[in-house]
């Protein structure tokens, strides 16, 4: 049985640079982002078929590749972001110096600090790796390419590492970034973290 390659990419920058857009903030991705994203992959293309996040700062650039490779494409609205709630549409410099501890909070436990409305942790790893583990089954033997956001990614990898939930902050998923998991026989197996093809 051949190996199982899952590529995740996440999306370039969008409008209006960094902040926490989550899922209810759908800007588009700025020109910085679309290069991003084409420089990550360059001028391969050896996806079978790609699944996207339904966010337009995604959704945007699958489409893109798809209709430029011949690709299939698929949306999966259980790879939206998660909800940051209170903090959506703020930046980390703006929450760090109106609230430092609930910011330190967040980052050292993720899973009991939530922004005041935000998505629990739980909740959006459930829906992030119930869809994933789907995908894994549907696609066994083939490498596909999900376009996605930072927190989608990171669940995804520590759900294939088997990494606790509180761990998942300690990744930097840079925009652009592509992440490589490989299933096989014996073991799955990271390899590639924020690399380009």
């Amino acid at each position: 049985m051949p190996n199982t390659l899952i590529d995740l990419i996440r999306h370039g920058e969008p409008e209006g640079g960094r902040a926490y857009r989550g899922n209810t903030i759908d800007d588009p991705l700025s020109n910085k982002g679309w290069q991003q994203m084409w420089d990550a992959v360059g001028n391969t293309s050896p996806w079978q078929s790609i699944i996207s996040s339904p966010m337009q700062r995604c959704h945007a650039f699958a489409t893109a590749l798809a209709e430029k490779n011949g690709l299939t494409i698929s949306v999966n609205k259980n790879f939206r972001e998660i909800g940051f709630g209170e903090w959506e549409g703020r930046t980390p410099q703006e929450i760090k110096s109106t609230n430092l501890q609930q910011y330190t909070a967040f980052y050292q436990d993720p899973v009991n600090a939530r922004p005041p409305g935000a998505e629990p942790l739980g909740n959006f790893i459930s829906r992030v790796t119930s869809s994933y583990e789907q995908l894994i089954s549907t696609y066994k033997g083939k490498h596909i390419l999900i376009v996605a956001h930072a927190g989608v990614i990171r669940a995804i990898i520590a759900h294939a590492l088997n990494a606790p939930a509180e761990s998942m902050y300690r990744m930097k998923i840079n925009n652009g970034g592509i992440s490589r998991i490989i299933y096989n026989d014996i073991a799955v197996q990271l390899e590639l973290l924020n690399g380009k093809l």
